[in-house]
C-alpha cells in the first residue's frame, strides 16, 4: 500500500478529532457513499462515522444529477445527528471546511458558488450534498456528502472539461488525497463544534461566496429568477434583487453566474 493510500487506519491514525472520522468505512469501489451512510445511520452508527470510496460509480449531486467520482477523486459522506436548528448550517459548514482544507493542503484559493459548489479559478472543483431525515421537528440523521476533483485530468472527461477543474490540474502535480481527507475531517469537526458552542460561521461563509454582487440566473423548481445576488440570509437563503427593485428570497436553486 502506498503511503498516500486511503484506508480506515491511514485516515484515523492519530487523527486530531473527537468523533468525526474516528470510525471510517472504506470501499475501494462503491455505487454511492450517501446510500451506505444512510443505511449506517438507520442502524445507529456513531455520529461522525465516515463512508469513503476509492471510486464511486453511482454518485449524485443535487437535483439527482450524476456526480463523477473516478479513482483519484475524493468521495465521502459523514453521518450527523444534529439538532434541527443546526440543519441549515451544514451546507455552510461543509463548503467552508472544503475551502479551508484546499488552502491548507495546496495553497490554492477557492470560493463558494451558492448554494453548494466550490470553485477554483471560476471552475467547479467540489460539490456538496446534504440529505436528512426529519420527523416531527426532530432530525433522525443528516448526511453530508462531499465530492472533490483531486487527482484528475479533466481533459479526460470532455462533458465537464469546460466547467470543472481539479486540484492536480491547477497545480500541475498530484495532491496527497490522504492529507486532504484528514484535513477536511478536522475542519468539519472544528466548525461543527463551533456551531454547538454558539459561535457563528455565517460571516465567514458569506464572505467566501463568489455569487454576491453578481448578475445571476436562478432556477428554483419550475421558476427562473434573474437579478443581482445581493446578499444571503442567516438560514442560507439567497436574496435576489430584480431590475424593478423588488427582492426575492430563494431557499434552493441552481445558479448561473453572468458578468
Amino acid at each position: 500500500m502506498r503511503e498516500d493510500s486511503l484506508s480506515p487506519a491511514s485516515i484515523t491514525n492519530n487523527l486530531e478529532t473527537r468523533f468525526i472520522g474516528q470510525r471510517v468505512i472504506y470501499h475501494p469501489r462503491l455505487a454511492s457513499t450517501m446510500e451506505v451512510a444512510k443505511r449506517e445511520a438507520r442502524l445507529g452508527a456513531a455520529e461522525g462515522t465516515v463512508v469513503i470510496a476509492g471510486e464511486q460509480t453511482g454518485g449524485r449531486g443535487r437535483m439527482r444529477r450524476v456526480w463523477l467520482s473516478p479513482e483519484g477523486s475524493l468521495a465521502l459522506s459523514i453521518i450527523f445527528y444534529p439538532s434541527l436548528v443546526y440543519l441549515p448550517s451544514l451546507i455552510m459548514l461543509a463548503s467552508l471546511a472544503v475551502v479551508r482544507s484546499i488552502e491548507a493542503v495546496t495553497d490554492l484559493r477557492s470560493q463558494v458558488k451558492w448554494p453548494n459548489d466550490v470553485l477554483v479559478n471560476g471552475k467547479k472543483v467540489c460539490g456538496i450534498l446534504i440529505e436528512s431525515d426529519v420527523r416531527r421537528e426532530k432530525v433522525a440523521y443528516a448526511i453530508m456528502g462531499i465530492g472533490a476533483n483531486v487527482n484528475l485530468r479533466i481533459s479526460d472527461f470532455p462533458d465537464i472539461s469546460s466547467s470543472a477543474t481539479s486540484l492536480s490540474d491547477e497545480l500541475a502535480k498530484d495532491i496527497s488525497l490522504l492529507s486532504l481527507t484528514r484535513c477536511l475531517l478536522i475542519e468539519v469537526e472544528r466548525l461543527y463544534l463551533a456551531l454547538q458552542a454558539g459561535r457563528s460561521i455565517y460571516e465567514e461563509w458569506r464572505d467566501s461566496l463568489v455569487t454576491l454582487g453578481r448578475k445571476v440566473r436562478v432556477n428554483s423548481g419550475n421558476i427562473t429568477y434573474k437579478g443581482v445576488a445581493e446578499s444571503v440570509a442567516r438560514d442560507g437563503s439567497l436574496l435576489l434583487r430584480h431590475s424593478d427593485g423588488s427582492l426575492t428570497k430563494v431557499i434552493a436553486g441552481d445558479v448561473t453566474l453572468h458578468d
